[in-house]
């Protein structure tokens, strides 16, 4: 590799392990428009919560007029009965630590996973976000239950970089309400990802974030470290967020989560997420899916 690259590649690697909350994001939006309680997982060993990196993300919805709470079960018919929308972001398995290695065990039990499908099947709305390896493989199985085939992986450019940008002009931003806008939802000119993986969808799905074959899913043996051998493929066809109805309930899948935070990252403090300029449009997309996913 050539030594630019290899040091994106670190740079990357320290950056994004030393993620802070920005505290200071708040975009301008209006206060109290949307209704609802929205949960977001904290018992699967989540690597984003919201009293950490998804404190924006939950600041946000706060604004916006959503009461989010934290979710501390494990995932039972029981717990779920009074749940409307669950929020599952970059899930790992119990005691996971790095350096992480393929293969990943998966985040939930076989239970757990039939469970949560069977949920939303009877209603409920599911808000699914696996980033780049090793949050790909952990919830390899529960994307699996929907149609979804996640690849433990990294989704970077020629170069090598993961910060890619989805708009109508590089045919990137899929034909759908929640980027195209109506009397419900924000209209979206462009989004910006920071790596994460691309997944293949079911043929019911409708993908918001398009990848191409410019765009290289790759596959490491040890999170972060890339050489010669490592395995890749063209993203030729796969997605980065889709959404999809099922049953009686709504799913949207993304594969990178700090899009939908805001965060400041390694010692100079750089921005990662809907706090970058790049990103301006991103906080419309979160509160679109969410609008979305209540059946509006």
């Amino acid at each position: 590799m050539r030594l630019s690259i290899i040091i994106f590649l670190v740079f990357n690697c320290l950056v994004f392990s030393q993620q802070v909350p920005d505290t200071l994001y708040t975009p301008k939006l209006e206060k109290g428009k949307y209704t609802g309680v929205v949960y977001v997982d904290e018992a699967h060993n989540n690597f984003h919560t919201i009293n950490n990196r998804f404190l924006p993300f939950a600041k946000v919805l706060r604004k916006a007029g959503y009461t989010v709470k934290s979710f501390a079960h494990k995932f039972t018919n029981h717990v779920l009965d009074t749940v409307t929308t669950l929020v599952i972001s970059n899930a790992l398995s119990e005691n996971a630590r790095g350096p992480f290695v393929v293969p990943t065990k998966s985040a939930f039990t076989n239970k757990e996973v039939i469970t949560i499908q069977e949920w939303v099947h009877n209603g409920g709305a599911l808000f699914l976000i696996a980033d780049h390896m090793p949050f790909a493989g952990a919830s390899v199985q529960l994307g699996k239950a929907f149609g979804f085939t996640f690849y433990d992986s990294f989704l970077l450019d020629e170069n090598r970089r993961g910060i890619i940008d989805f708009t109508k002009e590089n045919k990137m931003l899929g034909n759908h309400e929640l980027v195209d806008g109506n009397e419900h939802f924000k209209k979206i000119k462009k989004i910006r990802t920071f790596t994460g993986q691309a997944f293949k969808i079911p043929s019911k799905a409708l993908a918001i974030l398009k990848t191409t074959e410019k765009l290289i899913v790759h596959l490491p043996d040890t999170m972060w470290r890339f050489n010669e051998k490592t395995k890749r493929f063209p993203a030729k066809e796969l997605s980065q967020g889709a959404v999809m109805k099922y049953g009686k309930g709504r799913i949207a899948i993304f594969g990178e989560a700090a899009m939908f935070t805001a965060q400041l990252a390694g010692p100079n403090q750089f921005k990662v997420g809907m706090n970058s300029e790049e990103a301006s449009e991103n906080y419309k997309l979160l509160l679109n899916i969410m609008n979305w996913l209540s059946g509006k």
